[in-house]
């Protein structure tokens, strides 16, 4: 990655005294709240912001914590419901950063999580009256051309920017899409009044569902008339720090495989059944998009894969098989169909092994299993609850990680990756779904303990959303974020979060070798590995945002 665009990059934050971590969002008034501290004393106070003491409480003492590196104590105050905004203070006169509580504390940061989509968009100017200051002009909107033919012209216009790149893969629009989709149809009531001021708000349809509309129709752009679906639409190499509409390169359709083809499918059947009770033209074209491609992977039965050719250094996105895409396009198509065919082939490669709790763009068997567990059609009961039993395994143990963890975070030292905030997000989701199918175990707590994280009850103090909280990420690795000039961040961004492998150059200078796994990460642009965005690792924060919110209406 060429680093040579941040010599003028914003500067990070003012540190403050980061002894004292809390959701910076807030606290639902009936939940687990705990704030952790790391600097030995023995009780804390509840202050109002008038500086009045309105609860306190003996701290305890957690012990070290393997993945910060910290000593870390436990001010719990879960008793305390009275809504309004605090910090806490201990007996010593450490302070931490205002939160709230209030049953709406999620209500900001779940809507501008969601909005962040529209800041994405692709093929289009964005408007000062839905973007505020963070508009640009049309941008991507040229024929791009097949890189295998480039004699053949291809219109691939509209969509989401992928990440911080101008890119657009399917792999990874198919997984957020799922996300976002699965978000709306568990907790529907919460999108019945949830307006994003978007171009399409008021249409009569759920802004989530105008929105995602954006993306869907630019994935069914991607599908050839045989049934394959193309990997991506991206120029031959990442463009330089500057605003869409000033990336003029020549943009490029890269090779059909078969995992963008059942993702495809899997995605294009989940959102007809959705999109049925608005638009059913738009439903019928996605059902029939889905089975094409359906057709494409049974003439096709072998794996056919994505690495990127010679000249071209934008994402890749390549995995080495295709048995649990296949698994969640059967799933989908069964449940959207009924058809036996489908079925048939989905027992059969349900037997095959592959993570059946999987909910990245890498491994997507969970998404498949969750179709199942939902479908509406005759199901092999046997086969629901084995899917059924994968969820509330995983969720088990990794609720035993979680409370081995002082700051609550089911995050075992090997999961501090490239994109970590989503490995604790899909972790957040299966103790979502968890709840979903066995309600008396307590997942919705454990499940929250991952937003703590993510706002702030982690050991580099960030809330890992641009825009929400005294203390958040305003230098993520994302183009425009730098190239509008504008000091605030877009907000609702959610940043990659600590890697403990050190993998681009800025990292490498900026955080100290063996720093602990919780603790490698700078809000710094130039690290694509630490604070890089993407499309699927807002969708997972949408999804479990969605979830809380639902559980208290």
């Amino acid at each position: 990655m060429d680093t040579t665009y941040f010599d003028n990059r914003v500067p990070n934050h003012t540190k403050f005294d980061k002894m004292i971590f809390v959701n910076q969002a807030g606290y639902l008034p009936d939940s687990e709240k705990k704030a952790v501290i790391t600097v030995f004393c023995k009780t804390f106070q509840v202050m109002n912001t008038d500086g009045k003491p309105c609860f306190e409480g003996p701290v305890s003492h957690f012990g070290l914590d393997k993945t910060s590196g910290d000593d870390i104590y436990l001010a719990d105050f879960s008793a305390f419901q009275t809504l309004g905004t605090y910090y806490i203070q201990t007996d010593d006169a450490h302070q931490s950063l205002h939160f709230s509580i209030d049953s709406k504390v999620y209500t900001d940061v779940f809507r501008a999580t969601m909005k962040a989509y529209y800041f994405l968009r692709c093929g289009c100017a964005l408007e000062s009256a839905y973007a505020g200051p963070f508009t640009h002009g049309k941008c991507h909107d040229k024929t791009a051309l097949l890189w295998e033919d480039r004699s053949v012209e291809l219109e691939v216009s509209g969509g989401w920017h992928d990440a911080g790149d101008y890119g657009r893969y399917v792999t990874a629009a198919a997984c957020a899409l799922a996300h976002l989709l699965y978000a709306y149809k568990l907790y529907p009531t919460v999108f019945k009044d949830f307006h994003l001021h978007i171009p399409e708000s008021g249409n009569g349809i759920p802004d989530i569902l105008s929105e995602c509309r954006q993306e869907l129709e630019w994935i069914l752009k991607m599908q050839r008339k045989d049934g394959g679906v193309y990997h991506k639409a991206t120029t031959q190499v990442h463009a330089p720090f500057v605003m869409p509409e000033e990336d003029t390169a020549q943009m490029f359709v890269f090779p059909v495989c078969s995992l963008d083809t059942a993702d495809f499918a899997a995605v294009c059947a989940l959102a007809s059944g959705i999109y049925e009770k608005y638009d059913e033209a738009f439903s019928k074209r996605l059902l029939e998009a889905a089975q094409l491609s359906a057709e494409w992977l049974a003439k096709n039965p072998e794996f056919l894969g994505f690495e990127n050719p010679e000249g071209c250094n934008t994402g890749d996105y390549s995995e080495p098989t295709d048995v649990d895409n296949r698994f969640w396009a059967l799933a989908e198509l069964y449940a959207a169909t009924g058809m036996k065919e489908y079925h048939d082939a989905l027992e059969k490669a349900s037997h095959k092994v592959f993570s059946k709790v999987g909910l990245g763009y890498h491994a997507v068997g969970g998404l498949g299993s969750l179709a199942y567990i939902l479908c509406e059609r005759q199901v092999d009961l046997k086969l629901k609850k084995r899917l059924e039993n994968g969820f509330l395994k995983q969720a088990k143990k990794l609720a035993k990680v979680s409370d081995s963890c002082g700051y609550g975070a089911a995050m075992e030292e090997s999961y501090y990756i490239w994109g970590s905030n989503q490995v604790l997000l899909k972790i957040g989701m299966i103790f979502a779904i968890a709840d979903m199918i066995e309600k008396n175990n307590n997942y919705r707590k454990y499940a929250e303990r991952q937003i703590h994280y993510l706002l702030g009850v982690n050991a580099t103090g960030y809330s890992y959303v641009s825009g929400t909280g005294e203390f958040n990420i305003q230098n993520p690795h994302l183009r425009p974020a730098f190239a509008d000039g504008i000091e605030e961040c877009i907000p609702g961004m959610v940043s990659g979060g600590p890697n403990r492998y050190l993998m681009d150059p800025d990292a490498k200078l900026l955080i100290p070798k063996g720093t602990p796994p919780m603790k490698c990460f700078a809000d710094d642009m130039g690290c694509y590995s630490l604070n890089e965005i993407t499309i699927y690792w807002n969708s997972p924060a949408v999804f479990l945002f969605a979830s809380l919110i639902c559980s208290k209406e």
